[in-house]
């Protein structure tokens, strides 16, 4: 690829596995992963100020467009010229696959997923551990009153949980769908090792062989600036972990009715599905 790097991208639900994933990919010494990185947003920005209606439309075509947008993760990992494969995460990656796969066509896009209420489930569990912390997850009062005005607040369509559920709708469905990868979080906890070889053989990587009880990753800084400790801290050791849910049993039904990707008869988009004792695509 003349020295360029290959570019992946990680997006799909909160609470779902992304940061897991990274970890586990870090471990790789091709490979750089995170968290959530602010070239998504940078490319929001771009986009709109170079747009039609912007002060600058006019004067760009979509030639420099894309210079533009491709430019932003060459500058912005212009430090890991050492690594050949860089993966970034963003969970808005799923609504912008039409440009991804424009500026890099050989690009697969991984979209962590899991049981809508287990992810309103973790987040309020998350949001209980900080009892005397006002996240900025909600606005105001009205927003944060009762786990049911939480739950509601988040599933809105522009909110955490609501945007990145219709977003990775979108990919599921379209035209760009079989550069995606669904990752089911039960089940990267549950087989990390059959999981993982089915991800490497998606990007079309070697495989590494990876220690999936020795993981490393926390952003206690970023966590403290939302005012929620611990959202993107990885336990040690790749294990699943029963509990009950927090949630009242109707709001718990209500969101667990929303796993669109179990139904594959209408994607071309890749998903992981356990089938007897192994993990299959």
């Amino acid at each position: 690829m003349n020295g360029l790097p290959q570019f992946h991208f990680i997006s799909g639900l909160p609470r779902s596995g992304s940061t897991l994933l990274s970890a586990i990919l870090l471990q790789n010494p091709r490979f750089h992963a995170g968290m959530t990185s602010p070239v998504g947003t940078l490319f929001s920005s771009v986009l709109q100020q170079c747009s039609a209606g912007s002060e600058f439309g006019s004067v760009i075509d979509t030639d420099l467009r894309r210079r533009l947008l491709r430019g932003l993760f060459d500058s912005y990992y212009a430090d890991k010229a050492d690594k050949p494969v860089i993966f970034d995460t963003n969970r808005q990656w799923c609504a912008r696959l039409p440009a991804l796969q424009d500026l890099f066509p050989q690009a697969k896009t991984i979209a962590c997923v899991r049981n809508v209420a287990w992810v309103l489930d973790s987040l309020e569990r998350l949001y209980r551990a900080n009892p005397f912390e006002n996240t900025k997850l909600f606005n105001d009062d009205d927003e944060r009153n009762t786990v049911y005005s939480r739950c509601e607040t988040l599933a809105q369509r522009n909110r955490l949980v609501g945007f990145a559920w219709t977003a990775l709708k979108e990919a599921y469905y379209g035209e760009n769908a079989e550069s995606l990868l669904i990752v089911d979080y039960d089940l990267l906890s549950q087989a990390p090792e059959r999981v993982m070889r089915l991800v490497y053989e998606f990007i079309g990587e070697p495989w590494f062989e990876h220690d999936f009880n020795h993981l490393t990753y926390d952003a206690p800084a970023f966590d403290q600036a939302l005012g929620v400790a611990g959202l993107h801290k990885v336990k040690p050791k790749v294990a699943p972990q029963a509990r009950r849910t927090l949630l009242p049993p109707d709001l718990f039904e209500k969101y667990a009715e929303l796993s669109f990707w179990r139904d594959g008869s209408a994607s071309a988009a890749n998903v992981i599905r356990m089938k007897t004792d192994a993990a299959v695509s």
